[in-house]
């Protein structure tokens, strides 16, 4: 038995030596987007997308391993005072409400305008994305964003979500919180409020894994289901059911909003 328990150990301490050359290969680097946005850089190469783990509906399943070339995404959820710039300019339409759960003046309010922007649809994401130069990422970029190359369960490791870490249902904020509130919980490319926070629509279509950018998942002119990412405040996780993790996927049709459905950009190198 003393035996096993020793090999045990040899196997966790090989695995947290090869997470850490993992993860001290990435080197964060950062740029400005045209609307002010502060984008994180995320390097090319190969990662794991799914969770054997996951939602017990198997839509995690399976595991497999994508190759990225290397890509932009924006460090914050998209700000309201981002997106009253673009409804401003007229490129943009007004949130379907202006109020979030606890602020009956949210949206045009200075005082949340660094707030995550919500109660938008998808086209109305895709639509500030193409404004500020940038797009929606897909689901496999926002994935590698989140977890890095190393197939953490959180962006900010393997350590169960707290409140110094993430906006989620035990935060007991019960909305929004200003982006970049939990610097703790960032990625190791440096992006933050991935896990919780707002929802974030992404560009693909809901498809069962594994992920296939050429099987029409990615066809921007067609209405149906598209995946959103992240979770959010109003998010409850346990151990079947972690909807704050990395890989938890889900779907809405393109046309909802809601008062925890945000967005962020992407852009390829």
């Amino acid at each position: 038995m003393k035996k096993n328990f020793l090999l045990f150990l040899a196997v966790i301490k090989t695995f947290i030596l090869l997470t850490a050359c993992s993860t001290s290969e990435i080197k964060q680097s950062t740029k400005i987007g045209s609307d002010g946005a502060v984008l994180v850089f995320v390097q090319a190469g190969k990662f794991t997308m799914g969770n054997e783990f996951g939602e017990n509906d198997d839509r995690e399943l399976p595991v497999h391993t994508i190759n990225l070339p290397s890509f932009w995404i924006d460090q914050t959820e998209v700000t309201n005072g981002m997106y009253e710039k673009c409804v401003a300019d007229g490129a943009c339409e007004e949130p379907q409400k202006i109020s979030s759960p606890t602020h009956a003046s949210y949206y045009g309010n200075p005082e949340f305008k660094n707030y995550p922007v919500i109660y938008v649809n998808w086209e109305m994401a895709k639509t500030y994305c193409e404004y500020a130069g940038r797009r929606l990422p897909t689901e496999a970029e926002w994935e590698k964003s989140a977890r890095g190359t190393d197939a953490r369960v959180y962006p900010w490791g393997n350590e169960d979500p707290n409140k110094n870490l993430a906006n989620y249902h035990l935060s007991n904020i019960e909305d929004a919180t200003a982006v970049g509130t939990y610097p703790n919980g960032a990625s190791v490319y440096g992006a933050y409020d991935m896990a919780g926070n707002v929802y974030e629509w992404v560009s693909s279509l809901y498809k069962p894994y594994p992920y296939n950018s050429e099987d029409g998942r990615e066809n921007l002119s067609v209405s149906g289901n598209r995946v959103i990412r992240s979770g959010s405040w109003t998010m409850k996780a346990n151990f079947f059911h972690d909807p704050i993790s990395s890989t938890y996927r889900s779907w809405l049709d393109q046309t909802y909003t809601n008062s925890d459905l945000g967005f962020r950009c992407a852009l390829s190198e």
